[in-house]
């Protein structure tokens, strides 16, 4: 079967969120996008430039995604309820990446600091929504290594003046 000549950045970044999420950094190459996708390694390189800059270009998508995501959850009233609706966009591997690249780090921080701030309007204070956030993000981590789980409208009930 024929290569495709095109596929759109979106997909081609969707597939590369996917790889780093299940199998990290190096799991990213020109070589192992375009098996993935069907492009040619070339044709990888002519749109990206380097590996980092098609790794980066990813991210950014997912930063996209993320921030519209946190946007439409906004009109969640319940701090619990909030964090399910980012839901799978907001994929622990995928933030812990960012943070190391200096060009989204501060993106990251933004992100962060955005739902801290919503979580603090729904529990009525700025430390609980950092505990919340944190242990949202720590959960979300390691359900995935089989990590026994709590329920966050558990943690958010402890968090709050009345809990």
């Amino acid at each position: 079967m024929a290569r495709p000549r095109s596929l759109p950045d979106a997909e081609v970044h969707d597939t590369i969120c996917r790889m780093l999420s299940g199998n990290g950094d190096r799991a990213v190459s020109f070589g192992t996008v375009s098996r993935a996708t069907g492009l040619a390694a070339a044709t990888l390189a002519g749109r990206y430039g380097t590996r980092d800059g098609m790794v980066q270009a990813a991210l950014g998508h997912f930063w996209d995604r993320l921030e519209a995501a946190a946007e439409d959850s906004a009109a969640e009233t319940k701090a619990p309820a909030f964090l399910k609706a980012l839901g799978e966009a907001a994929d622990p591997h995928l933030v812990a990446l960012s943070l190391t690249l200096p060009e989204l780090r501060p993106r990251a921080e933004a992100w962060r600091q955005t739902v801290e701030a919503a979580l603090a309007l729904r529990l009525g204070r700025a430390e609980p929504a950092a505990m919340m956030f944190a242990l949202w993000q720590g959960q979300r981590l390691w359900q995935e290594a089989g990590g026994r789980s709590f329920r966050l409208k558990d943690a958010a009930r402890r968090l709050t003046p009345s809990g």
